[in-house]
């Protein structure tokens, strides 16, 4: 008895199951990280900070998500991974500890044109089985309101066996849907120039097509219709007969033989609508999207009203109500309404409904209607969209990985967000955020500081504990954690005014405003409130104006800083000239590549369903060039110890001595400028972060000509020691004679700004409308709108 009594006065033993609560990472070497080993808590909300290019999303995103990601994917049988993409393991000596991974982050939603905020998120598939149960008059299934589900019918015979007798019985069908017949379910309709397609004056021989893209060798465009048989490919356009103009504009598919290969020959415009109208315009590349705005008129589709809906689905309401009205609604309101059907028959699908709503209202996206496109989503919209289907969820023990989730978010909007996370953690899940703003950064319960600084000389974990402890750290990210701007002294004198009258662009209301020139202006406001209908609806189209928007930046593997920004033509030339041979020998791309790898600089093995391996290149050994290339030197170095050279090595190499070339230099300053002189010149835009990809953006449409710059929240992505120096290249661009107006959250540009122009009061149809126009301590000594109490309580007023 003694002894059982004696046993049971002691602590109980850890279970083994319980001894399972950190995920360990050892050795991790994806990109520019440096073996780095960290221990991360479980069930706990761990916040990573680093400048921008230290290693967090390679950590985060490369290694964890991805290993988490890729062991899911191998407990699918050969057959079901056959139709997944390949992953490879990351590099990495040691895992261990990983739970299945969720990844919420920036990238925009599916540039679909038929894709809206309710498709995306499961709300208009609730709604249609809501109308097609309480809807009157009766119109069909839930696929009757669906604006993806063409109306169909047909009937004909089919053959039964039938009792040992063949027998033939007439058959017919029927499916409604609720797609508009003649805008097929976009909401609009296009109208096109046929004179930006081709000059009628030339034949197809002659280089007829201006679309871009389209070159007289391509195979599966140009050579289609020139060596079709249906055209004369040397005759002129404008010479063709009224059948030949028929089968080149509008001809159904046909197949025809071109050198032995059977393609698909189609009118022109049925093709252009595949290839270029399919996709949600603003998602497009910007050469194309100029091209289709030029050569296309979109018009709301005069048969539905831009509903997408057929008239049979508009037909249907439920009190007074149809389903295009409900999707038109603000998110906010449509939540009421939902709120106030007493329906018991469907009671279930009411509450799953109510609590979506719910869940967009309480994320801060109640401004947004389900109609919205959803490639009309910012970086931040689109992530909290993503969000909604997780608020919800009643798995717990999952690893949720965040990709800055404040991006666009007014500091009002801060607190809520903060609450979701820790929401999300105190369900017994792991969540994993990288961030930037102190705000977001200061609910962490553990902290991992990458650094000391980008690229190459970054990668190492530089402070691993709370956030007090990073305070005290002497890191970069602790040194600049309290770090508050004051308010400007003197401000810069306008030079003018762009005059804005009457915008009512989505939620505007009638709002007439002059915006200075020639000085820093910054338009502010709540989620929502207006800023981007204003300044893309009223300012970015004019002439002489240059905006720099959120979009990814688009590159493959191939692709780098040196491609992207034009500066690889320089230097090429320079190559050329100073060895006096053809420039196409210094492009990986062309002449020069090495025949092995292609210009790869790696060979890809392909190993079917498991995942492809990259192995250095034996014969170029990664260098991507020739070896006979390779013997020209410029400056004493061959072009692929150029491309390896830094931004700033590369400025100081071009600036003077033998490899003078003020062009590539030029491109350099301003790369240097955006703070990205830690680069090399050959570094794959595939591995840039988010927000050296924005930078990389901001430096080559610094180059175009205009007078009037717009950045669109040019501090997202950025390190809050990168602000400063964000700041300073504002300020030497109005210096230089520019006009800049800035989109921005980010409370120290707000209190740099000459001018600041406050949409509000709230989102949605309680914004819309100018709230304030003044100086920034004019702003602060107010206090009348949200924005100026933040910004009063940031600079310490």
């Amino acid at each position: 008895m003694s002894k059982a009594t004696g046993k049971a006065t002691q602590s109980p033993e850890l279970h083994a199951a319980d001894r399972h609560d950190l995920i360990r990472v050892q050795g991790a070497r994806v990109n520019n990280l440096k073996d780095v080993s960290v221990e991360l808590p479980k069930r706990r909300l761990t916040v990573f900070t680093g400048v921008s290019g230290s290693g967090k999303s390679s950590l985060v995103f490369g290694t964890i998500a991805a290993e988490s990601q890729r062991m899911i994917n191998e407990t699918y049988s050969a057959f079901v991974q056959g139709f997944m993409p390949t992953l490879a393991r990351p590099e990495v000596d040691v895992l261990d500890g990983l739970t299945t991974a969720i990844i919420v982050d920036q990238q925009r939603m599916g540039g679909d044109a038929r894709s809206t905020v309710g498709t995306a998120t499961d709300a208009n598939a609730m709604l249609r089985i809501l109308f097609s149960r309480l809807g009157q008059p009766h119109v069909g299934s839930p696929q009757a309101f669906s604006f993806n589900v063409a109306s169909i019918s047909g009937a004909g015979a089919v053959t039964l066996e039938r009792a040992g007798k063949t027998v033939k019985e007439r058959r017919e069908f029927s499916i409604t849907g609720g797609m508009c017949p003649r805008c097929e379910g976009r909401g609009n309709v296009s109208d096109i120039d046929l004179t930006q397609l081709y000059d009628d004056s030339k034949s197809i021989a002659e280089g007829a097509f201006t679309i871009p893209g389209w070159k007289s060798d391509s195979f599966w465009t140009v050579r289609t219709y020139a060596e079709s048989g249906l055209l004369d490919p040397n005759k002129p356009i404008r010479t063709f007969t009224k059948k030949e103009m028929h089968d080149f504009l509008y001809r159904e598919p046909t197949k025809v033989k071109v050198e032995g290969v059977n393609l698909t020959y189609e009118g022109l415009i049925p093709k252009i609508q595949k290839s270029f109208l399919s996709k949600d315009v603003d998602t497009l590349q910007p050469h194309i999207r100029a091209f289709v705005e030029r050569a296309v008129t979109f018009t709301a589709c005069p048969e539905c009203g831009g509903t997408r809906l057929s008239e049979v689905a508009r037909s249907s309401k439920i009190d007074g109500v149809n389903i295009a009205d409900a999707c038109a609604m603000q998110i906010s309101d449509l939540a009421k309404w939902v709120r106030g059907l007493d329906k018991p028959s469907v009671a279930p699908l009411l509450a799953k409904l109510q609590h979506t709503l719910d869940s967009f209202v309480e994320i801060g996206l109640g401004y947004l209607s389900l109609d919205r496109s959803s490639g009309t989503l910012s970086g931040g919209e689109a992530q909290r969209t993503k969000m909604i289907r997780h608020l919800g969820s009643s798995l717990t023990d999952v690893t949720y990985v965040f990709d800055e989730p404040t991006i666009g978010l007014h500091p009002h909007d801060i607190q809520r967000m903060n609450d979701l996370l820790l929401r999300l953690r105190d369900k017994g899940n792991t969540v994993l955020v990288v961030e930037h703003k102190p705000e977001a950064i200061a609910i962490a319960d553990h902290v991992v500081d990458l650094g000391p600084g980008a690229g190459t000389e970054g990668g190492e974990v530089v402070f691993e504990g709370t956030v007090e402890g990073l305070r005290t750290s002497g890191t970069r990210t602790g040194q600049h954690l309290d770090d508050r701007a004051s308010l400007k002294s003197s401000m810069r004198t306008p030079s003018g005014a762009l005059e804005v009258r009457g915008a009512s662009t989505h939620n505007l209301q009638d709002v007439d405003v002059d915006i200075p020139l020639g000085v820093l202006v910054v338009l502010t406001g709540v989620a929502g409130s207006g800023k981007s209908s204003l300044i893309h609806g009223s300012v970015s189209g004019r002439d002489g104006v240059v905006s720099v928007d959120q979009a990814a930046i688009k590159g493959s593997r191939r692709s780098n800083p040196a491609t992207y920004t034009g500066l690889l033509d320089p230097i090429r030339k320079a190559f050329a000239k100073a060895n006096g041979v053809k420039p196409a020998l210094f492009s990986a791309n062309s002449e020069g590549a090495c025949p092995a790898c292609n210009g790869a600089g790696v060979i890809y093995t392909d190993l079917g369903i498991m995942a492809g391996v990259a192995t250095l290149c034996e014969e170029c050994e990664g260098k991507r060039f020739q070896a006979s290339v390779l013997e020209y030197h410029l400056g004493g170095r061959d072009i692929s110890e150029v491309l390896a050279m830094s931004v700033t090595e590369a400025e100081k190499f071009f600036g003077s001595g033998d490899a003078h070339t003020p062009a590539a230099h030029a491109i350099l300053d301003r790369l240097a400028d955006v703070g990205l002189g830690y680069l090399s010149l050959g570094q794959p835009l595939t591995t840039l972060s988010g927000g050296e990809r924005q930078r990389l953006k901001l430096a080559t449409r610094m180059a175009e000509k205009g007078g009037v710059y717009i950045l669109d929240e040019p501090t997202t992505g950025l390190h809050l020691a990168d602000v400063e120096q964000l700041l300073g290249l504002l300020d030497r661009l109005v210096d230089s004679g520019k006009s800049v107006i800035v989109v921005e959250h980010h409370q120290a540009v707000m209190a740099h700004a000459d001018w600041i122009i406050d949409l509000g009061p709230g989102a949605g149809h309680d914004g819309g409308r100018v709230v304030f126009e003044g100086t920034p301590a004019d702003l602060v000594a107010a206090r009348s709108t949200l924005t100026g109490e933040h910004l009063a309580a940031y600079v310490g007023t």
